[in-house]
């Protein structure tokens, strides 16, 4: 009898990584509107497509001199190549950012994206990261790397310790004009990272993969089940 559940939750297991396997269709942001705002700092919107909805995206800078333009309808396409050779693709992201939409940044600072809901994982794409780099307070992966517009380049993940038990990872050029794209995972209505250093210019525009995840009924019920289970244990023994 355990052989043959083992079986099956390995096919199950197999199964599932060949599905994890498989690139995924990035939906990439429609930048829209935007400004310098009179407090100074910068406010860029746009929608991103999950599934058959349109979800709200805002992106703020803090540091007004932290966006040095902010381009959403046609100009120069900064995502090339697309061919073959991307370095905005791999075998996890099928396609690069599918507009010239991009954000060229400049002032090292703090920046925000927020969403009108919740969703799924996020990819990050930069062009021409140079001497620059990305903190941020959750791990990330780095995906791909290589030649872009403003030639070739490296980048590397480096964790810091910054004590108390707070982890800072940062995204750092290592070398060259780099251009790539990272993923962070999991579920998010917000994300905050900071430019390390001032640069002009490095650009970037952000995708996400879907919605986040609903709780499924059977995934529901175990929980049902465990919290009974607790009261159950708790209950006092009858005298």
């Amino acid at each position: 009898m355990k052989t043959g559940l083992l079986k099956t939750f390995g096919a199950a297991a197999l199964a599932l990584a060949g599905v994890g396997a498989q690139a995924t269709t990035v939906n990439w942001t429609n930048w829209q509107g935007g400004g310098w705002e009179p407090d100074a700092s910068f406010t860029g919107t746009g929608t991103v497509r999950v599934g058959s909805m349109s979800v709200g995206v805002t992106y703020t800078n803090a540091n007004r001199n932290g966006v040095y333009f902010y381009q959403t309808d046609g100009g120069e396409d900064y995502w090339t190549p697309r061919d073959s050779s991307s370095p905005y693709t791999s075998a996890e992201v099928k396609n690069a950012p599918s507009s010239t939409d991009i954000i060229g940044a400049w002032a090292a600072g703090w920046q925000t994206l927020t969403f009108s809901q919740a969703v799924s994982d996020i990819y990050l794409s930069f062009v021409s990261l140079n001497g620059n780099g990305y903190a941020f307070e959750q791990d990330f992966d780095i995906l791909s790397q290589g030649c872009g517009y403003f030639t070739c380049g490296s980048v590397t993940k480096l964790p810091v310790d910054l004590g108390d038990g707070n982890i800072e990872y940062q995204l750092l050029a290592t070398g060259g004009e780099p251009h790539g794209t990272i993923k962070l995972t999991g579920s998010f209505t917000s994300l905050s990272w900071r430019t390390l250093n001032s640069e002009l210019w490095h650009g970037f525009t952000i995708g996400v993969g879907g919605p986040a995840p609903v709780p499924e009924p059977a995934s529901l019920a175990l929980v049902g089940l465990g919290l009974a289970s607790l009261r159950i244990t708790r209950r006092k023994p009858q005298s």
